[in-house]
């Protein structure tokens, strides 16, 4: 008799349980309910009053200006860096800087999207900033994939046992006020942040919370990390789609700049662009005026880098990991940012969304302030940009879903675009029927 040949296991049976992507999870429970009222707050895209998507009219004109060019080097690669003409009009968007001050100081790399922003950034910081283990600072809350980014950064370099990064958080929000918690904030980072640990900052419009630093608050934070060496890593999303002005969103970025100080900033074009497909973000790596980075060695003596050197960096960390990011969204950037008249008419565009959403945020409120619903609802006007934090329990956001078809985060983040003039009723009559009933 031969031998009973044991089946063998798969090589994948040990895997580790991932949960699903919370957005996307609950936009996909919201395409399965076929109940006519429902309403999606759960997934971050900008919808019409008829919610609907709304491709940019500028977005459209440049399509038609590329189409018509028949360029026919329109399907070939782009350099490892990306295209060059998109990253300097994208650095400028968020620096507004001349070309000489914007080449000394700031190294600027094509990704894919913010997120691959992100990504590559936490990996540089992680590979070449000393001393390790380092800390990075991350808000709580805040978007979640950050968490996942920075999980993965440096992890190439070093063992599970003794990672290269400890990911430690600071109180951003403040449930009481429905803002940012500014004291808190301050007081964790002055008492526990060290020289070179890294601080992620939004720049405008905080996802989930919607809650913004002021100006003020915004100047002692770049003070703070000026006088502890702290290392700010920017994560701007919404530019011109927050307030539609672009240099209002900007501003924190830089004043962070005119500081003097070495920081990331993500860049993402899928909101205020409404080219969420098409994932189209750069990365931009400032170093000081004096064109030194404390801490990084790349085969220099000394530890310092040129931005020069920081950008061979970059695209060396690029080539190992997707060679170049996509061209296509690029260029519809680049076509409105480089003509006047289109960037006029994107910005018309920017503030046709940000006027709705401000419109929707004070609909909501002013139904629940006529439903008499239980609470203070101020922030819903105060806070900014596509998200809120409405104020719902875990089991309250449980209980909207099952009683009123309404679709959120369990935090109970809210997206702003999903309200429109026919459900923001509905969602309000939802909100206060499970805060009087439901603990």
């Amino acid at each position: 008799m031969g031998s009973i040949e044991v089946p063998q296991s798969s090589l994948f049976s040990n895997l580790p349980a991932i949960p699903p992507d919370e957005p996307f999870s609950v936009n996909a429970a919201y395409h399965k309910d076929p109940h006519p009222k429902k309403v999606n707050l759960g997934i971050g895209v900008y919808r019409t009053s008829e919610g609907h998507p709304w491709p940019l009219r500028v977005v459209e004109d440049a399509e038609k200006t590329i189409y018509e060019t028949k360029d026919h080097s329109r399907h070939e690669y782009l350099s490892i860096q990306g295209d060059q003409v998109f990253l300097h009009l994208a650095a400028n968007l968020v620096f507004k800087l001349d070309p000489k001050t914007t080449k000394e100081r700031i190294s600027s790399i094509q990704t894919v999207s913010g997120t691959g922003a992100n990504r590559l950034g936490a990996e540089f910081l992680s590979r070449y900033i000393n001393p390790k283990p380092q800390n990075v600072w991350i808000p709580d809350p805040t978007w979640a994939n950050h968490h996942t980014i920075w999980q993965f950064a440096g992890t190439s370099s070093s063992s599970a046992s003794n990672p290269s990064i400890n990911i430690k958080t600071y109180p951003y929000y403040d449930p009481k006020t429905g803002g940012f918690n500014y004291t808190e904030t301050m007081a964790k980072l002055v008492s526990e942040a060290k020289k070179n640990d890294i601080i992620i900052l939004h720049a405008c419009a905080h996802n989930p919370t919607g809650a913004d630093p002021s100006i003020e608050q915004w100047e002692n934070i770049a003070q703070l990390c000026k006088d502890k060496n702290l290392i700010p890593f920017f994560d701007l999303a919404y530019q011109g789609f927050a307030s539609g002005d672009i240099d209002k969103d900007g501003w924190a970025i830089r004043h962070f700049f005119e500081m003097d100080l070495e920081f990331c900033v993500a860049q993402s074009f899928s909101k205020n662009f409404g080219l969420y497909g098409q994932r189209v973000g750069a990365l931009h790596v400032v170093t000081r005026a004096s064109s030194e980075i404390t801490g990084v060695s790349i085969g220099h003596a000394g530890g310092s880098a040129t931005a020069e050197d920081v950008l061979a960096t970059l695209c060396h960390l690029v080539r190992g990991e997707y060679s170049m990011a996509p061209r296509g969204g690029a260029e519809i950037v680049r076509t409105v940012l480089g003509n006047s008249g289109l960037r006029k008419k994107w910005v018309e565009d920017l503030q046709t969304m940000s006027t709705r959403i401000l419109r929707m945020r004070r609909a909501l409120y002013e139904e629940l302030v006529r439903l008499g619903t239980p609470g203070d609802w101020t922030h819903i006007l105060k806070q900014i940009g596509m998200f809120t934090y409405v104020g719902l329990s875990e089991s309250q956001v449980s209980a909207i879903r099952e009683r009123h078809h309404i679709y959120m985060l369990k935090s109970g983040r809210i997206s702003i675009s999903g309200l429109n003039e026919s459900n923001v009723r509905h969602v309000a009559m939802g909100i206060d029927d499970v805060v009087r009933t439901v603990s």
